[in-house]
């Protein structure tokens, strides 16, 4: 079953979500999240296999340029994950599957995602679903 999240579903995201963001704790993402669900521009949507929460997708509407693309608003993948237990099964793929019918509910004719240049899982994983690569960059930053 998946469904959309609301505000009630905030500790199951977060716990979910810190999982596939190292370096950020479930209470640290509360907010965040309890903030991005009280807008319009932006949708959770949860899996679960017989009642257990086993993973999320999190999409927005990007209204500023979104490499690749040629429309406004776009729909944007921001993450995706299921449970190491639970994968191959099909679920990632119904996740996006329900956050690309969120987008064109919203107006969008495009969608799009990211990920690391590193992360091969999620490469694989964007190519599968359809996605095309639309560019490669490095990121540089400095302290002044």
């Amino acid at each position: 079953m998946i469904r959309k999240a609301g505000k009630s579903d905030i500790s199951v995201i977060a716990e979910l979500a810190a999982l596939l963001w190292d370096g950020h704790s479930a209470d640290d993402l509360k907010n965040e999240f309890t903030e991005m669900l009280s807008k319009d521009s932006a949708q959770i949507f949860l899996k679960y296999e017989n009642d257990i929460p086993v993973g999320f997708a999190q999409c927005q509407l990007r209204n500023d340029y979104v490499e690749g693309t040629e429309t406004t608003p776009v729909g944007y993948l921001e993450g995706i994950f299921v449970k190491e237990n639970y994968r191959g099964c099909g679920y990632a793929k119904e996740l996006l599957a329900e956050c690309e019918k969120w987008a064109a509910s919203k107006g969008c004719s495009e969608f799009a995602s990211d990920c690391e240049i590193s992360n091969d899982v999620s490469f694989r994983f964007h190519k599968a679903m359809g996605f095309k690569e639309a560019n490669r960059i490095i990121c540089f930053t400095k302290k002044l």
